[in-house]
């Protein structure tokens, strides 16, 4: 009788959540065919997921490739080993953590987020951080995920000015956000504040390996390859995001292509993020120097996918709606935020402490809001010096 009851009870919660999710689903589709028409909004649907693929997704896997490229040599010939020792002296007084802490930040840095997981599962590493200066890792190195892809990015399209300061703010938010995530664990649980344990079955890597030796020609190559490799597997993972999330967010923030009447044609929609934002316009232009609506759809979407939330630049430059102020809260809240809320998740599960996962989403959502607001502010000194 129990499980008979326990399946009615779990076969309601599903009918419930079903239900919901085909009423948002059939609402959020049936009010844009209301506005656009079913056949145009479909036919925008899928040309703005085309435009999306050919013009943003293929230019930035192109920047992925080559920047993977570039940092897979910086590794193999020692150039990210000696950033990590001149960004040593930095780490206790600006983060709180070990010297070593700077070689997450630029691996992240060239690659992703993910990259700090495999550091801070190496128990080489590991040893130098207590448990809770180990957890702030993912904000550490969330807040550094995909920088040079940004970056790059950004003075690809010409605002090199923004971008630097940009890269200024993100660097601010990811103080903000790393002390705040070190606060809030050590306030949760102080008796984190002791020194990360090993299992005894952990195996060390063997020492007394040989390793193969290869000339220098060899090392360039494999490097290049491999590296461009990684690249390529950035590009890809990225294309989800930019083409469903990209999509959805500029069909609920452009209008008609013609200003009129709708055509079917990519980049069209039903203005609702505008709107809403213009309600509360006069707070994002103080805090963020935003002139266009528009713009916030941009931190939205870097929320979840930074990769996403740079193909919407492309429209907005088009448009003629950004430039280097904007570039600077852009890079700053697209590399401080870098989608952590689809990989914070990931990453502190992956670290066996899900119990954090909240805290760590808050410290970041702060960090990245701080970092916004500087980048802007900074931006604003500097254009009156």
């Amino acid at each position: 009788m129990k499980m008979i009851g326990f399946l009615k009870k779990f076969t309601m919660k599903k009918a419930v959540e079903t239900t919901i999710f085909l009423a948002v689903f059939f609402l959020f589709f049936a009010g844009l065919s209301f506005v656009m028409t079913l056949p145009k909004m479909l036919n925008t649907f899928m040309q703005t997921a085309y435009h999306l693929l050919m013009e943003t997704v293929l230019y930035i896997m192109s920047i992925t490739v080559m920047t993977g490229a570039i940092s897979k040599l910086f590794v193999e010939f020692g150039v990210v080993r000696l950033l990590e020792k001149l960004l040593r002296p930095l780490m206790k007084p600006l983060y709180n953590l070990p010297g070593v802490a700077s070689l997450g930040a630029v691996m992240t840095f060239l690659s992703d987020n993910p990259a700090i997981i495999t550091l801070s599962q190496d128990r080489n590493f590991s040893k130098y951080f207590k448990q809770y200066q180990l957890v702030s890792l993912t904000n550490f190195g969330t807040a550094f995920g995909m920088g040079l892809v940004v970056i790059a990015f950004m003075v690809g399209r010409g605002y090199g000015e923004g971008a630097v300061v940009g890269f200024v703010g993100a660097v601010v938010g990811s103080i903000i956000s790393t002390r705040l995530m070190q606060h809030f664990t050590l306030k949760a649980y102080p008796e984190m504040d002791a020194p990360v344990q090993f299992e005894e079955t952990q195996n060390a890597e063997d020492e007394n390996e040989e390793p193969v030796k290869v000339n220098t020609f060899m090392r360039v190559l494999n490097a290049v390859l491999d590296g461009g490799k990684g690249g390529v597997n950035i590009g890809l993972a990225i294309i989800p995001g930019v083409l469903v999330i990209s999509t959805i967010v500029m069909m609920l923030t452009f209008g008609p292509a013609n200003g009129v009447s709708y055509e079917g044609v990519a980049y069209e929609g039903v203005p609702v993020l505008p709107w809403l934002a213009d309600k509360i316009g006069f707070v994002f232009d103080w805090l963020f120097g935003f002139k266009h609506s528009e713009l916030i759809a941009f931190p939205m979407t870097a929320l979840g996918a930074v990769g996403a939330a740079l193909g919407l630049v492309p429209t907005f430059d088009a448009a003629h709606l950004i430039d280097n102020n904007s570039i600077a809260v852009f890079t700053a809240m697209g590399m401080c935020w870098s989608g952590y809320l689809s990989t914070h998740t990931a990453m502190l599960d992956s670290m066996g402490y899900r119990k954090l996962i909240s805290k760590a989403i808050g410290a970041h959502t702060i960090g990245g809001l701080c970092a916004g607001i500087f980048a802007h502010w900074l931006f604003v000194l500097v254009e009156l010096l």
